[in-house]
């Protein structure tokens, strides 16, 4: 089944392929996007992902255009030494689509999702660091009720991790089933919930396994720096939090001086409906661009 990645016509209207260059997307997934850049009119791309799996996967999507791609395992963080590493100085565009993937969401045995029972790891990258499992193991009450809160926006956060610990002391929480019955039992139900009540708990936890919120100010910084003058950077976000920084940082680059970047986007781009009812998991997609200057 083709992917079809989040808002593409739109990343497209920014990044202006069709008038060639070196581009980079930076969280190059399934390769949807970078598939999209490429027909478009971009000569050469550079794809950076954590996720072997997801490479593995993009490799086959850019197949007919293997002469000019490039496919790295690494973090959207170390774009400055992926660079260096190929004496790159300056780019034509750079993408990022942040966030947990579909392929990851909906593959067996990853436990980003409760929809099945299975390990709970939630790793992007898991060549190495901590599972979701170790986390929920190890952290105490505390750090694990501000996770909850502050990276899923959950009002019984502390509810939770008392759950939780409570919950650990008879047997280990290691499986997405387990931890999700925990969480549904603490959390008072009212009338029709439009969302499972484990879900902000599970998105806490991904986001913390994977830091994905930690340099993402510092990855825009230097991203922004290696586009050259009138290049752009489009950025998609599905967590309001990340929003916020993206937000943040263009505005604070864009007021630099000298500035930096020309926010193009003043509020976010939205999917618009249609895209939305063909894929219910852009809803959440919010897209800001800026252009160097």
């Amino acid at each position: 089944m083709l992917h079809v990645p989040v808002m593409t016509a739109e990343a497209l209207d920014h990044l202006r392929p069709e008038q060639g260059g070196l581009f980079v997307d930076c969280t190059v997934g399934l390769g949807g996007h970078a598939r999209a850049l490429l027909e478009a009119g971009a000569t050469r791309l550079i794809g950076l992902d954590r996720d072997p799996d997801a490479l593995a996967r993009a490799r086959d999507t850019l197949a007919p255009w293997s002469d000019r791609v490039e496919l790295v395992h690494a973090d959207y963080r170390t774009i400055a030494e992926v660079l260096d590493a190929r004496r790159i100085e300056r780019v034509d565009g750079a993408l990022a689509d942040l966030g947990v993937s579909s392929m990851q969401f909906d593959a067996p045995g990853r436990g980003f999702s409760f929809q099945r029972d299975e390990p709970l790891d939630m790793r992007m990258d898991r060549t190495g660091g901590e599972t979701a499992a170790d986390l929920v193991a190890q952290s105490t009450e505390r750090d694990l009720a501000d996770a909850i809160f502050k990276y899923g926006e959950e009002r019984f956060s502390r509810r939770i991790a008392r759950a939780i610990v409570d919950a650990r002391r008879e047997a280990p929480i290691d499986t997405t089933g387990r931890l999700a019955a925990i969480v549904r039992r603490v959390i008072p139900r009212r009338g029709h919930m439009r969302i499972d009540p484990a879900t902000r708990t599970f998105q806490a936890l991904r986001i913390w396994v994977n830091r994905e919120l930690e340099g993402l100010d510092r990855f825009l910084e230097t991203a922004a720096l290696r586009l050259r003058a009138g290049a752009r950077l489009v950025v998609i976000t599905f967590h309001s939090i990340e929003d916020r920084i993206v937000k943040h940082t263009f505005r604070a680059l864009e007021h630099a001086a000298p500035p930096r970047l020309r926010v193009l986007t003043k509020k976010p781009m939205t999917p618009g409906d249609e895209e939305v009812e063909r894929n219910s998991r852009a809803r959440s997609a919010k897209l800001r661009a800026a252009e160097r200057v």
